[in-house]
């Protein structure tokens, strides 16, 4: 497989290095961790940067590969995360991309792409734990809409959101992954209740969300009534596949950092630690050799990522915790004061093995979808 990059996608990737250089400087101050409204207009502002200077459409239109550019230059300048748009432009946008009608694709596309409307994510429920299709928010038709009842847990900005992609279960008395349906939900509609969730790092990013007898338009379902399953399948190929393409880019930067840090503070003379960041490194560098081939397999195979970017997903999150404890060793006693680089990216990253799917489900998705062993009863 060539991993190599053509001339048109090296002259993509110079074009937007030059336009990054003339924009970051004109940004405004990043708003406070908690100011999540003001979180809110940031990350909008920067994505409608991006659409007025034709980059806001690279997650979906463009090639996998300009993609994985895009996200690795960005991230290499230091430009703004995408934050709160996160859901809606590397999970349901894709989604709604590849699996929505022309009506949706027109009503949802664009405002996300302009920098309009934030999405959240309504998949995780209290009582599921890792068992996704174990859901119980349940929707009932009632003529040309559904009645949406149930609860959500670690629902990311859904405090700021004006739309979720909601799970929801329309057939109790199939077998539970077929009786499941995917529902773009409107976050402004009657019964609809979020409270915000603290996490260990004392950020509040997600929430649990409440719906008490919500009714949500049969229009506004993304694939077929009981195959939701099968759209979720799409999402969660984006969420695992290109999402955290950047922040592999952004591990090796902090990786440099901490070498930078160890020779400062005399740590780098301690013959173990320089071994475990050479071997991070060795890490971190396979995981972006995994990224491209994983993009290649999506552009031969229409765009979606593959059962691929559970292996990424997999080893990335671990790789992940590996860094920030190699963090900790190279700060010392200092690993304990919060106002420390690294010291809340340590403590973020202890979710990352359940976030996007737990590694028990990256284990068994890898062992039956790659590996061809049977199911386990």
């Amino acid at each position: 497989m060539d991993l190599s990059y053509t001339p048109e996608e090296e002259d993509f990737r110079a074009r937007l290095r030059d336009w990054l250089a003339g924009e970051l400087p004109a940004l405004p101050p990043k708003p406070s961790p908690d100011d999540w409204p003001g979180r809110r207009a940031y990350d909008l502002g920067w994505q409608r940067r991006l659409h007025d200077a034709g980059y806001a459409d690279v997650h979906w239109d463009a090639s996998p590969t300009l993609r994985l550019i895009f996200l690795e230059e960005t991230e290499r300048a230091g430009a703004p995360y995408v934050g709160a748009n996160f859901v809606g432009l590397l999970h349901a946008g894709p989604t709604i991309a590849a699996e929505g009608t022309a009506d949706q694709r027109a009503r949802w596309l664009p405002t996300i792409l302009r920098g309009e409307e934030v999405w959240c994510q309504g998949f995780s429920e209290p009582d599921a734990g890792s068992d996704l299709a174990a859901l119980r928010t349940h929707a009932r038709r009632d003529g040309d809409t559904y009645v949406v009842t149930g609860s959500k847990i670690w629902t990311s900005h859904a405090e700021v959101a004006d739309w979720c992609e909601l799970l929801v279960r329309t057939d109790p008395q199939a077998p539970k992954h077929r009786g499941i349906t995917w529902l773009a939900l409107p976050m402004d509609a009657p019964g609809v209740t979020v409270r915000p969730l603290r996490t260990l790092a004392g950020s509040a990013e997600f929430a649990e969300v409440f719906l008490d007898e919500v009714r949500v338009p049969v229009a506004n379902r993304v694939g077929d009534e009981n195959d939701g399953w099968r759209v979720t399948m799409v999402t969660l190929s984006f969420e695992r596949g290109t999402a955290f393409a950047g922040e592999v880019v952004a591990c090796r930067r902090v990786l440099g950092e901490l070498a930078v840090e160890a020779r400062k503070n005399g740590r780098w003379d301690d013959p173990a630690l320089r071994r475990r960041l050479g071997g991070l490194s060795a890490e971190f560098r396979a995981l972006w050799r995994l990224t491209q081939w994983n993009v290649s397999a999506a552009e031969a195979s229409g765009g979606v990522p593959g059962a691929g970017g559970s292996v990424f997903k997999l080893r990335y999150s671990h790789a992940r915790q590996e860094l920030y404890d190699a963090a900790a060793q190279v700060l010392g006693p200092d690993c304990l004061d919060l106002d420390r680089p690294w010291v809340l990216e340590r403590l973020s990253s202890l979710s990352y093995t359940i976030a996007a799917g737990t590694s028990q489900v990256q284990h068994s998705i890898i062992a039956e979808r790659i590996l061809g062993l049977p199911k386990g009863r």
